[in-house]
């Protein structure tokens, strides 16, 4: 073995369980983590972890509390730089703004993270509710409409090997989807109609409804872009105008950055007849 993949094997499981740690205290953002509950949790021994929480939190990755351990701010500019790579997250809040219809909406767009769906960007024109989600949040790709509309470019063999796991089909009400033959089912369904939505299986009172953005280019991912209304307020007329709102917002971030800017103004995201 060469003295490059000498260090190499000795840097890696000290990397993974790093790793581990920032994703362990992404599961909980706003309730700081105690060492000891961090080393029990990850099965890693209380002084590796100790040595390993010093390291992430002298680069800014961590923070130290009183209460224990929270993510540092640096992950917080890593995470903008990598969002800033994507021209439809800085076009998102664009396109929410110029429409007159999802101006008055709260707006999410996501993308496909293993069998859940992470949450890039919330355009906030309307008052949150309970349970909705933020930037950064994770929800089961099966029960939101996002998800639903991510998952719904994957093929049969690639959704039952995602969801292998009986546990990654998450129940969060009664409406939940929670077995494969009705995740099939429900992906059928809108792929056949071009939408997806999620009535009540994250929150009882919420619809959502979603449209895909499917990729623009090789290696970049998909993403969804949706809207949650709360029941029993919006109408069928409302619901209808919001879905003709996102189709269009879905074909403008589905074009490329160049001609979106070269297209007059009269082609931009438009108010919904």
């Amino acid at each position: 073995m060469s003295e490059v993949e000498s260090e190499r094997a000795t840097l890696a499981p000290a990397v993974v369980k790093a790793l581990r740690i920032l994703d362990l205290l992404a599961t909980t953002p706003s309730r700081p983590k105690p060492l000891s509950d961090i080393a029990r949790e990850l099965g890693i021994a209380k002084s590796s972890t100790s040595n390993l929480c010093a390291s992430l939190e002298d680069g800014g990755l961590i923070r130290r509390t009183e209460g224990g351990f929270l993510l540092g701010r640096r992950v917080v500019e890593l995470g903008s730089a990598y969002l800033s790579g994507f021209d439809q997250i800085r076009e998102f809040y664009r396109i929410c703004e110029e429409s007159e219809v999802l101006r008055r909406q709260l707006v999410q767009i996501a993308m496909l993270d293993g069998a859940r769906v992470l949450y890039l960007a919330v355009f906030e024109g309307r008052e949150r509710f309970p349970l909705s989600a933020s930037v950064g949040d994770r929800y089961p790709a099966s029960a939101t409409a996002v998800g639903t509309a991510l998952l719904s470019e994957l093929s049969r063999g690639q959704i039952e090997a995602l969801f292998r796991d009986p546990n990654s089909l998450v129940s969060l009400t009664n409406r939940s989807t929670v077995d494969l033959a009705s995740l099939h089912a429900k992906l059928e369904q809108t792929r056949q109609r071009g939408y997806s939505t999620d009535d009540g299986e994250v929150h009882l009172s919420v619809l959502g409804l979603a449209v895909l953005v499917p990729s623009s280019g090789q290696g970049e991912p998909s993403f969804a872009i949706g809207v949650s209304l709360v029941h029993p307020s919006d109408t069928a007329e409302e619901q209808q105008l919001v879905l003709s709102a996102l189709r269009l917002a879905g074909a403008d971030l589905g074009r490329p950055v160049l001609a979106t800017l070269a297209a007059p103004a009269t082609n931009k995201t438009k108010e919904v007849r």
